[in-house]
């Protein structure tokens, strides 16, 4: 009887990310004022998460740090700037099937506002009302408080507008225990 050698060939499997390309949604970021607080989002979609964000050239205003959403969709930039200059940087971001996207952006931090926006809204009917709450946006998502404390009045005038810039503003009501209501409907200002 012959005996006959089998050689084992090892089978090797490759599988290929098929994910799409990751890509950055958001083009331009607002302007802002120096010593005011500021915030703004990039996003991105595509591709597959977690993403991976990072700050490849320039620098972000003074002040102002980045930091990524919990998901990992959006880059977060919040801060007050202390410096008013002009900043040039830009962004990449990383899908976890290694495409890379980048984007450069400018942002104008002037030394004051240029302009005024005068709010006025209709005041509550509510019986036990204690004062308003005014929010403000740059992109009609991210809310920030403009006011420390409650407005008494249904009028407000918001000097920290920067030039060139989109705002949105909402405001809410307090009532006597504290409570707050729903934001009213976004209005859009757009600040030349």
């Amino acid at each position: 009887m012959k005996s006959s050698l089998i050689a084992l060939l090892p089978i090797i499997f490759v599988s290929q990310c098929l994910a799409s390309t990751v890509a950055i949604t958001t083009k331009t970021l607002p302007n802002g004022t120096a010593k005011t607080e500021y915030s703004a989002v990039i996003t991105a979609s595509g591709g597959c998460v977690p993403y991976k964000w990072a700050l490849v050239s320039g620098s972000l205003p003074a002040g102002i740090s980045e930091k990524p959403s919990k998901n990992t969709t959006s880059l977060d930039l919040s801060g007050t700037p202390t410096k008013a200059d002009s900043y040039s940087f830009t962004v990449s971001v990383e899908g976890c099937g290694g495409f890379i996207y980048r984007q450069s952006y400018k942002i104008v931090i002037q030394s004051t506002a240029d302009h005024v926006v005068d709010l006025s809204w209709k005041a509550s009917t509510s019986k036990d009302v204690a004062g308003y709450n005014l929010y403000r946006s740059t992109n009609g998502t991210t809310w920030a408080k403009l006011n420390d404390g409650l407005i008494a009045s249904t009028l407000y005038s918001d000097s920290t507008v920067a030039n060139d810039t989109v705002y949105y503003y909402a405001a809410t009501t307090v009532n006597t225990s504290g409570e707050e209501s729903a934001k009213t409907a976004a209005i859009k200002v757009d600040v030349p």
